[in-house]
């Protein structure tokens, strides 16, 4: 209760709710926007409806096109000033200014009045002049106008490559604006209309049988679109680290240079990819260290753009490049540079660009080097070569840099279950990844028993495998328990698959000297490494150590009992 003499508090005043078609200047600003779409499509129908109709001639439809667009841009600065006159201004200036762009856009394209590069300069001239009305006025509206209806209605006026230029000169036009405005939607209407129209001449002339100069034409202006986008988001970035839409805009202008590669032969396609990645690459690794990041101040996101662009450039690079017996060995090994990159500088963004490509050349590994070839002489003899041999090498490199740089990157704590999970899929992946590659070797040699050596010889490698890992366990058991515990889950593990292998597909697969000595030399190592496992328990309960499990073992216990 208030106190004596005073008056309780007043509840606060709720504001009524106006509905959004009575708010201060909606509809005003919604009748705006009609009235320059609706007068710019009366622009273009004069501008090539007529023509088509046959009304008028050519001069007269351009120069009343030209006069009245003025005549709407002189309206639009003489009513901005006054009272209520803002929005109206805007819209009348807009649409007089995307109106004089397509008169350029029809006296170059249409009549041919104007070179080609004459008539871009002059659009250029024209989207200028507008981007610089709207800075003048402090207008994001009246910029996205201008560039919006231009480029939504110049494909109407025509259909010409030609059409391709007009488009990257509003891109290129609105650059300088952004530098001092940070206009977010200009960034996108600037952009997207260039990379779309691209794109699909692109994907028209995959269907269509075209001149080699119309490929060249689009290689070109998917080039400009690319370098535009750039360098205007890194000037833009530079100034404005957390401007992301900018970025965004970036990130689109790259597609049609990843698209484009499609229409030339794969030779020329990879050294196109490859070129691009150079570039985009080169932009990422400025922001990889703190040094480099201050001295070029490209925030991390721009970084990350440039790095996933750059990826699937290279990665087109790769597969224009290779065959299909040497595509794993290319991703891998770009897989392996991402991978120690990223384990140097702790990088998780690299670290999953290179997993992606470590994935990818997995993939690819087990398309040629499928369990059914590695099963069968005949298919291995066909199928597999040295270059399965020295994908499969490159992948146990994979493997163990991706072990390390996981290790760095997430910290796992020794001996937990996220580092047993790893280490059993590390195991795994290593375990088919050296098979492969005896196999391979043995089968590359045409001899007549290449094939069942090379398994032979993999029985043993896994046993040996298995059986350092129990040893270095072993050896670890009473100083760590955590790395005794993975390194011996892991050998036995190996020593599991090994004796199935051996058992299950030796057995039946290998014949004479050959099975023999797989089973002799599993056998001893099995011999040594039971001996080692008893001996060392023993020693660990006699003194108190650590059994792998974290408890203390008893004296005198047997292990095999427990």
């Amino acid at each position: 209760m208030a106190p004596p003499g005073m008056l309780p508090p007043a509840p606060p005043r709720r504001e009524p709710h106006v509905p959004w078609w009575q708010r201060d200047g909606v509809i005003s600003r919604v009748l705006a926007v009609a009235g320059v779409a609706v007068t710019l499509i009366g622009v273009v129908m004069l501008l090539v409806l007529a023509a088509q109709a046959g009304f008028f001639g050519p001069v007269p439809r351009v120069v009343s096109g030209a006069v009245f667009s003025a005549v709407l841009v002189g309206a639009g600065v003489r009513v901005v000033g006054k009272a209520g006159g803002r929005v109206g201004g805007i819209a009348l200036a807009a649409t007089g200014i995307a109106g004089v762009y397509l008169d350029v856009v029809a006296v170059t394209a249409v009549y041919h009045w104007l070179h080609p590069v004459l008539g871009l300069a002059v659009a250029l001239a024209v989207a200028a002049g507008g981007v610089g009305l709207a800075m003048r006025w402090k207008s994001q509206p009246l910029a996205v106008l201008v560039v919006l209806g231009a480029a939504l209605l110049a494909p109407f006026v025509t259909t010409e490559l030609v059409l391709l230029g007009f488009l990257i000169v509003l891109q290129l036009a609105c650059v300088p604006v952004q530098f001092g405005r940070d206009w977010p939607f200009l960034h996108i209407v600037r952009t997207v209309p260039a990379v779309l129209a691209t794109l699909v001449s692109i994907a028209i002339a995959l269907i269509e049988t075209l001149d080699h100069g119309r490929e060249l034409w689009l290689l070109v202006a998917s080039i400009a679109i690319a370098l535009v986008g750039a360098s205007g988001t890194v000037l833009v970035v530079r100034r404005r680290a957390g401007d992301i839409v900018a970025t965004l805009a970036f990130a689109i202008s790259t597609t049609p240079m990843l698209a484009v590669v499609a229409l030339f032969d794969r030779r020329i396609a990879a050294l196109v990819a490859a070129a691009h990645a150079v570039v985009l690459l080169s932009l990422a690794a400025t922001a990889v260290t703190p040094k480099m990041r201050a001295l070029t101040k490209i925030p991390g996101h721009t970084a990350i753009a440039a790095a996933v662009a750059g990826s699937f450039a290279l990665l087109e690079a790769c597969v224009g490049a290779t065959s299909t017996q040497t595509l794993p060995i290319a991703t891998l090994l770009v897989a392996l540079g991402f991978l120690g990159v990223a384990g140097q500088l702790r990088s998780s963004a690299v670290a999953g660009l290179g997993l992606a490509f470590a994935l990818i050349g997995g993939l690819a590994f087990a398309a040629t080097a499928t369990p059914e070839r590695l099963a069968s002489p005949r298919l291995a003899e066909q199928h597999l070569s040295i270059s399965t041999t020295l994908a499969a090498v490159i992948g146990l490199a994979v493997v163990a840099v991706a072990v390390w740089t996981v290790r760095r990157l997430a910290g796992t704590p020794k001996g937990g279950a996220e580092e047993s999970i790893l280490w059993i899929a590390a195991s795994g992946a290593a375990l088919y990844l050296v098979t492969a590659a005896i196999v391979a070797v043995g089968a590359a040699t045409g001899a007549a028993d290449g094939f069942v050596v090379g398994h032979s010889i993999a029985t043993i490698v896994w046993m040996a495998a298995a059986t350092a890992a129990l040893l270095y366990g072993l050896r670890n058991l009473a100083r760590s328990a955590a790395i005794a515990k993975v390194a011996l889950g892991s050998g036995l593990l190996v020593t599991t698959a090994a004796l199935a292998k051996l058992f299950l597909f030796d057995l039946a697969t290998l014949d004479g000297l050959i099975r023999v000595a797989a089973f002799l030399v599993v056998g001893i190592l099995l011999l040594l490494t039971g001996t080692r496992y008893a001996r060392a328990f023993a020693e660990a309960g006699g003194s108190g150590g650590a059994s792998p499990g974290g408890t203390e073992a008893r004296s005198g216990a047997d292990p095999a009992a427990e």
